[in-house]
């Protein structure tokens, strides 16, 4: 009997050929471009094809500029050994992973190594970073603050005082969501007031409505914006008709819970990449944009191509 898994729900992820015929057809819908000299080839006349043995990547020769390439060059797939077809494989499950899916997880399920797995992992939260925003954000717009890092009771202490929140040596995460829209979420150095307002005018339309929790930093907005709605949460309050922030806290808690209960620790250093993922998923979610598992790996995976990111880099 047949051993029943992920792998035969699409030759997509099974055969590495059909992995480079879907690539090229999503990364050249009109023709086939050279990515050195820029020429389209929609009927095979500017390009040939280079025969070359025990390669699944076909190897394309362009008759302009005489230099050879693959629909690989210029992406994150760049110089990897690894067969497309898991690639695509794992785009797919960090798309369809709401919390996320561990290297090692991953590990088990592509039949690569640990530091391959990571490194892929990596690769694909770049290919997810979305670009800089030329819009900013409008309407109701929801301001948070966090801190991600391991839970305090299980650090060491000299005084064994458990802390959370500010004080602690956790990082600041600052969050910006719009009501039925985008989320944008940055690792910044604390949250004084000039890092926040600074964050919020960068990303944020005058003409919106601020909501925010009454932290001092925040003091000043409705001077800035065309309202600024406060909840006091030390007092208990934290819905007063439309003035809350119930989708940051939410947003905050898929977070969370993602870190602690799928990557269980993220450094400093690469959590920058992981807010990249979170924010590519809420963004390019199902219940308000209907979209689906496989539009959401679509659309990362388009965002594989003029990114490059050395193992060195990442470490």
């Amino acid at each position: 009997m047949e051993d029943l898994d992920l792998h035969i729900l699409s030759p997509h992820f099974t055969n590495p050929e059909a992995a480079v015929e879907y690539l090229e057809r999503l990364r050249w819908p009109d023709g086939r471009v050279c990515p050195h000299c820029g020429i389209v080839d929609s009927d095979d006349r500017e390009h040939y094809r280079v025969k070359r043995a025990n390669s699944n990547r076909k190897l394309w020769k362009c008759y302009s500029c005489r230099k050879q390439f693959t629909v690989t060059v210029g992406t994150i797939f760049a110089d990897s050994h690894i067969p497309l077809n898991k690639w695509l494989l794992a785009f797919y499950l960090l798309c369809a992973s709401k919390k996320g899916m561990s290297a090692l997880q991953l590990q088990r399920m592509l039949g690569v190594s640990y530091k391959t797995s990571w490194f892929m992992c990596h690769r694909i939260r770049w290919a997810m970073t979305e670009p800089a925003f030329t819009t900013k954000l409008s309407g109701v717009v929801e301001a948070d603050e966090t801190y991600v890092g391991g839970k305090e009771r299980n650090r060491k202490r000299q005084d064994k005082q458990k802390k959370t929140g500010r004080g602690t040596d956790k990082a600041p995460v600052m969050l910006l969501v719009e009501r039925g829209g985008q989320v944008r979420s940055r690792h910044v150095a604390n949250v004084s007031g000039d890092e926040v307002k600074g964050f919020i005018r960068i990303n944020v339309d005058p003409s919106a409505r601020i909501m925010t929790d009454s932290f001092a930093s925040y003091r000043g907005l409705r001077h800035e914006f065309a309202e600024h709605g406060v909840v006091n949460h030390a007092d208990g309050e934290y819905v007063r008709g439309d003035v809350h922030t119930n989708t940051a806290e939410n947003y905050f808690s898929l977070l969370k819970r993602g870190i602690n209960g799928s990557y269980h620790h993220v450094s400093k250093q690469h959590l920058h990449r992981y807010l990249s993922e979170f924010d590519f998923r809420y963004n390019n979610r199902e219940d308000a944009h209907g979209v689906d598992d496989s539009e959401r790996t679509r659309r990362a995976i388009q965002g594989a191509a003029g990114k490059r990111l050395m193992y060195a880099d990442s470490r």
